[in-house]
């Protein structure tokens, strides 16, 4: 990567805005040239291309698999982190894959050595289901239109053509029934995409197909009435929308030097920050060994922090709805958990693009371009300001560097940005758009709705089509190590004080801290009455005024689950009981409702490991924190839904011994 000082001789020594945009692109290409198909520089890089194929070769030289083996998921096992706090640049390091393997109906766990190419465990996991392949929900959904039931009820709709027809097989939850036991079940829904490129918007309502996917079989086939598929328009295409309004002047984002930011390998360098990123195909973005230098001194601040699990219960008990309680990541780890981003569009025109590897269902690897982009930004934001005396300002303009990555699931497009400020704050910010899922109904409009039966459970947002209530709940994994590994947690509770009687004032408030000892002390949710911050700190380093030093967890807007302790879904997702648990670090502890989703019986994750009321004071701790909101559907959300932001941030409390963005220098 050329220095800063030869970027600008170079650059004064070009004329005219063309060549100065092909020297940007230039350095912008530079910035991103380690490929994923180069070596591993990092103990926690993502695995390469040929990893992934050293990991294809030694599951079959192990003679347990055959040309039937699914492989849910391939990612990378992370050496000890022990390990990773003593690699130095230029050691060696283990290089391992973590494979789950379902191998007809058994599901198994094995490790692979990736270096030498060999398996190195391997285990069967009973009494669990792996997460459901797109491959799975295709077959179902083609097989179905083979069964003389389904073509009935299909009949009954007005329809004897399936060309148009797409159906596809979901994961339907669980909820203790007979029928679920030992099986693999599937539910088998069906949209008719004639006439739009919205297939979501033309439910074939009412029609189920149970399947057992690993016997290949339909269970039973679930006919609740015909309702007509809705016609209303749901297209949103330049060509469908219709008059376009006009383009605006132009907002251009230029970096004509080329970005502030460092990249080798995956490690960025950037102001004062530097990290280490990766996509996780399960999970996502997972950002690790983040530090901050202040002044002399590269402090710690968090080790790895990333997604851990998505919980989206829909509020509609009819018969095909019902299921509808889905946990993307653990249940839907489709295409390495990105989509491809959109250049000037999805990320802005200074943005600098990496790709994402992942193996799909057969353990070959693909790759998907521009899963993960980096850049700059300044949105007319200051870092600080003062108005001094006699007219005098002091401001300085702030920037930000934005790590972002999106993900579809389904009907939904999640987008997740890791943000670093000047300040040492670390914002954390899951955005939601897409479309709606919809029901068809026979009603037109709330007007036809007379006693209000159509639109209980959710709202009208076009033409015969009711998009039901539900929920978002975005769980996230903090394994904070502030100024080391030895940390505590610290509530710290604003109470009302009574002041004497002869005092002018009768109350004030007061912050009393108080450190949490124990995981269920620490399970915690927001409340307005009650306010508390929430601080990892380390008791062991003190700042210049004798506190100790920490890291803020600050919340922003948030949700609770309304759903009963006895619901089926809400046992499977516990860990949306609080807002925030706190656990002692284990390496093996990564998603908040276990391990396996698929037909989950509830109780795994979070409610598990925390039963034990482990201790957590002086010692190396995780904090997960879930972000949530109900989605109450409005006619602005068809035929796709404007963006929603959802946001938290790790903020320095005491870890500096001052505005750590007092040096941002003034800019023109």
């Amino acid at each position: 990567m050329p220095s800063s000082i030869a970027e600008n001789l170079v650059y004064r020594s070009v004329r005219g805005n063309f060549c100065r945009a092909i020297l940007a692109a230039l350095l912008a290409c530079i910035a991103a040239a380690p490929s994923a198909a180069q070596a591993p520089r990092h103990p926690l890089d993502g695995l390469t291309a040929t990893e992934y194929w050293a990991v294809f070769e030694a599951m079959k030289a192990s003679g347990r698999v055959n040309d039937k083996t699914l492989y849910p998921l391939i990612k990378l096992r992370e050496p000890p982190k022990d390990e990773v706090l003593r690699w130095k640049p230029g050691q060696a390091f283990r290089r391992e894959a973590l494979v789950i393997v379902k191998q007809e109906a058994k599901t198994f766990e094995a490790v692979v050595d990736v270096k030498a190419g060999k398996t190195i465990a391997w285990k069967e996991i009973e009494g669990v289901q792996p997460n459901m392949l797109m491959e799975e929900g295709k077959k179902a959904g083609e097989a179905v239109k083979e069964l003389p039931e389904w073509q009935a009820a299909m009949k009954k709709r007005g329809i004897t053509d399936y060309e148009t027809v797409e159906c596809f097989g979901i994961t339907p939850g669980w909820f203790g029934t007979p029928e679920e036991q030992g099986r693999r079940i599937l539910r088998v829904v069906c949209t008719d995409t004639r006439g739009t490129w919205n297939a979501n918007a033309r439910p074939i309502e009412g029609l189920i197909v149970v399947w057992d996917a690993n016997e290949g079989k339909a269970l039973r086939v679930i006919d609740t009435g015909a309702v007509p598929v809705p016609k209303a328009p749901a297209d949103y295409d330049p060509e469908s929308i219709g008059a376009l309004r006009e383009i605006p002047t132009p907002i251009r984002m230029e970096q004509p030097l080329g970005p502030a930011f460092r990249v080798e390998g995956r490690e960025v360098s950037w102001q004062k920050w530097n990290f280490q990123f990766r996509l996780d195909p399960r999970v996502g973005l997972v950002v690790s060994q983040v530090r901050y230098a202040d002044g002399d001194r590269v402090r710690s601040v968090l080790y790895q922090g990333s997604l851990s699990e998505i919980f989206v219960p829909y509020m509609d008990p009819a018969d095909g709805w019902y299921h509808w309680t889905y946990f993307d990541a653990g249940e839907f780890p489709l295409d390495g958990f990105s989509t491809s981003l959109e250049p000037g569009a999805d990320c802005p025109e200074n943005a600098v693009y990496f790709d994402s590897l992942f193996a799909g269902p057969r353990g070959i690897p693909k790759r998907n371009p521009r899963a993960v982009c980096l850049f700059e930004r300044y949105a007319g934001d200051f870092a600080w300001r003062h108005h001094v005396e006699r007219g005098y300002v002091e401001s300085r303009k702030r920037r930000d560097l934005v790590l972002r990555t999106m993900a579809t699931f389904g009907n939904y497009d999640y987008i997740f940005d890791w943000i670093f400020l000047q300040d040492g704050t670390i914002k954390v910010i899951v955005s939601t758009s897409g479309i709606d899922a919809v029901k068809a109904v026979a009603a037109r409009t709330l007007a036809e709705d007379r006693d209000g039966s159509v639109a209980r459970y959710g709202r009208f947002i076009a033409e015969n089509t009711v998009a039901p209530n539900h929920d978002h709940f975005f769980s996230f994994r903090l394994d904070l190590d502030v100024d080391g590994a030895a940390n505590s947690f610290v509530k710290e509770q604003l109470r009302t004080q009574r002041l004497p009687a002869d005092h002018p004032r009768k109350s004030i408030w007061v912050v009393e801290p108080e450190t949490l000892r124990t995981e269920q002390q620490a399970q915690l949710h927001m409340s307005m009455e009650k306010p508390a911050l929430w601080r990892v700190v380390n008791p062991a380093v003190k700042n210049p005024l004798g506190y100790p030093v920490g890291y803020e967890v600050k919340p922003g807007h948030n949700a609770m689950s309304l759903l009963s302790d006895d619901d089926y879904p809400q046992r499977r997702a516990g860990f949306t009981r609080h807002h925030l648990w706190v656990t002692p670090y284990r390496a093996e502890e990564r998603h908040a409702a276990g391990d396996y989703i698929t037909q989950s019986q509830g109780g795994d994750g979070l409610p598990a490991w925390t039963r034990a009321n482990r201790p957590i004071e002086n010692t190396d701790i995780v904090v997960w924190y879930t972000v949530g909101f109900h989605h109450v559907p409005r006619s602005e959300d068809w035929p796709v839904m404007p963006t929603a932001w959802h946001e938290f941030e790790l903020r320095p409390s005491n870890f500096f011994a001052r505005n750590p963005a007092l040096d941002i220098p003034r800019q023109k």
